[in-house]
């Protein structure tokens, strides 16, 4: 328990700051409201169901998004580390796009699939694409030799090989990749939402805050930030569990 209050503590001292500051007039309380306003405001998003609508609508997109960017990432990238054309193929790809802001994409995205929910899903895809390709490519390349030589000197086919070795020996990196891109999904669907939506978190809080409902606003970002944090948690129990094999 006091352990977990220690590590916790920065964010109360926050949460105690952002009260006070406003009701103090050190920041002005119509740009930053009281954090109290911003939880009262959240109570009444919560009980009009816009915060459930929007927020359902977003995690659908991301959900879809981050699904497709793990399942094409761990295939690529194992792909490049087993079968040398696919390397040569994919690999100069890779460094072209891996410098690009993820941002950059969304209104491509929006040019080829539209103002709808195919446009989302393709940007949160492509933007978290490349660090799963990466993870796996590189876990799958650091995979020690000696084990795939056994493995081919016991009789065991390439694809076996590739199912029974070289994926358990590479899932350290490859849930590491997608650990990276779980956060980015977050960001770049927001964003994506910021830009041009009619639903979603990220349409709820541009929408709150042109309006100057910024208690509003900040109770959006609030819920964006909460869900991400605990979706990382809980994704870190999970991976745990997935490694309990190495001890």
């Amino acid at each position: 328990m006091k352990a977990t209050l220690t590590r916790y503590a920065p964010l109360l001292l926050l949460a105690v700051l952002w009260e006070l500051a406003p009701r103090l007039g050190l920041i002005d309380p119509q740009t930053l409201p009281p954090l109290s306003a911003v939880v009262r405001a959240w109570v009444e998003l919560l009980r009009d169901g816009d915060l459930a609508t929007n927020g359902l609508s977003s995690l659908q997109n991301l959900v879809a998004g981050l699904a497709l960017g793990i399942v094409v990432g761990v295939v690529l990238g194992i792909s490049m580390a087993w079968y040398r054309p696919v390397e040569v193929l994919i690999n100069p790809l890779i460094r072209v796009l891996y410098p690009l802001p993820r941002s950059a994409l969304i209104p491509v995205m929006i040019l080829w699939f539209g103002l709808g929910a195919a446009s989302k899903i393709a940007a949160v895809f492509l933007g978290c694409l490349l660090p799963v390709v990466i993870g796996a490519f590189n876990g799958a390349r650091g995979v020690e030799e000696v084990l795939i030589w056994s493995a081919l000197a016991a009789g065991a086919k390439r694809h076996q090989v590739l199912w029974e070795v070289v994926l358990p020996a590479a899932m350290p990196e490859i849930l590491a990749g997608v650990r990276n891109a779980l956060a980015l999904s977050f960001i770049l669907l927001v964003a994506a939402e910021f830009i041009i939506s009619q639903r979603g978190m990220g349409y709820l809080i541009s929408s709150y805050g042109e309006g100057g409902a910024y208690d509003a606003m900040f109770a959006g970002v609030l819920t964006v930030s909460a869900v991400g944090f605990f979706a990382d948690r809980l994704y870190l129990a999970l991976m745990g569990w997935a490694l309990r094999w190495r001890g």
